[in-house]
């Protein structure tokens, strides 16, 4: 009994579980070998408020000049609002240029919510700019940078 091999065969379960095995590896590592640039987050940023002009001040965006380790930076947001029913923060959205995907986070508030403050952490892969803007009841925009050097990268770098 002789055994040939059928190149128009489907492949065997083994094979099939391997090629399943390092796609999903691909799918791991791929967002951790690319980084948005400071493009795709204008673009981001483009898609999610249009042209709208962002004014600064309001926004205090507090974080590390250097971060030693990637892993752990610790952000601090507060927006300066009444939090009234007429005049309140929206919402908050984190950019980072660098990182796997150009929107971080995005917070939401209400005038129940008293204040638009915010802390958390957040994984920096590399040196890069951490944009916050602020979206306003009335529709206005407002925007602050910070650049955070990374010396220990915390996405895979």
């Amino acid at each position: 009994m002789t055994f040939h091999h059928d190149a128009t065969r489907v492949p065997s379960r083994r094979r099939a579980l391997q090629m399943a095995g390092v796609a999903a590896l691909a799918a791991v590592l791929a967002p951790r070998l690319s980084r948005a640039t400071e493009a795709q987050v204008a673009d981001e940023m483009k898609a999610l408020f249009g042209g709208k002009t962002m004014g600064e001040g309001k926004i205090k965006l507090d974080l590390p000049e250097i971060a030693e380790n990637g892993l752990v930076v610790p952000i601090n947001i507060d927006v300066e609002s009444p939090m009234s029913e007429t005049d309140f923060v929206r919402s908050v959205h984190v950019f980072a240029d660098g990182n796997p995907l150009p929107q971080v986070v995005t917070y939401h508030f209400t005038p129940e919510s008293g204040k638009a403050s915010a802390s958390t952490r957040m994984r920096l892969a590399q040196t890069q700019n951490v944009i916050a803007v602020a979206e306003m009841s009335s529709g206005a925009l407002y925007s602050a940078k910070a650049q955070v050097k990374v010396t220990i990268g915390g996405c895979g770098g």
